[in-house]
């Protein structure tokens, strides 16, 4: 169970980003409320698209979505991270992006390359298994040549699932252990690129 405290997080992240936009540039209710997320998802809502797509979700992946059923930009690369409803398996929507990474990168098989588990400021993004594309979960709209991607394939002991940055122009993912370190990385991101 995650211990993390996404209300807070998500809430600092919406005033600073509503802060550096235009504020003309942004519909009337989300200038009005603060918030570039949306109502929490229920129980049922999460328990359908789990079944749906025939999974459970990671739980700091779940406890985000109890907060915010989606989410507006996170950074100029990622525009919306999608609802419950809009959830789906990588394949399903980009099956020819996954070809044309692996005939531009190749099949990189790394199951016993010992640098797949580092994590951080030394890893190598072009350090993946391109297996993986294959059953990651996608949870948010293409960006900029850009996704989030969930994998189930890496897992904790505790259930999170391994979190990817993935993008042609890395060429490949920035990994981290769970959806909550993705979108801490992330909001570093903003706050850099937004020069603060």
């Amino acid at each position: 169970m995650t211990t993390f405290n996404w209300e807070p997080f998500l809430r600092r992240w919406s005033q600073e980003a509503l802060a550096s936009h235009d504020p003309t540039s942004l519909p009337n209710d989300i200038q009005d409320s603060g918030w570039l997320g949306y109502p929490s998802a229920t129980d049922a809502e999460i328990a359908q698209a789990e079944s749906r797509l025939n999974t459970i979700f990671p739980p700091s992946y779940r406890a985000f979505l109890k907060v915010s059923n989606g989410w507006r930009q996170t950074t100029p690369f990622i525009d919306r991270l999608w609802s419950t409803a809009e959830i789906e398996w990588f394949t399903t929507r980009h099956s020819d992006w996954i070809e044309d990474f692996i005939r531009r990168y190749g099949d990189r098989d790394l199951e016993h390359d010992p640098n797949y588990e580092i994590y951080g400021p030394d890893q190598d993004c072009r350090t993946l298994r391109s297996q993986y594309l294959y059953s990651s979960l996608e949870i948010s709209q293409k960006g900029d040549s850009s996704i989030y991607l969930l994998n189930p394939q890496v897992t904790t002991a505790n259930g999170e699932w391994e979190a990817w940055f993935f993008g042609n122009w890395l060429p490949g993912a920035d990994r981290y252990r769970s959806f909550e370190e993705l979108m801490q990385a992330e909001y570093q991101n903003f706050l850099e690129l937004r020069g603060g």
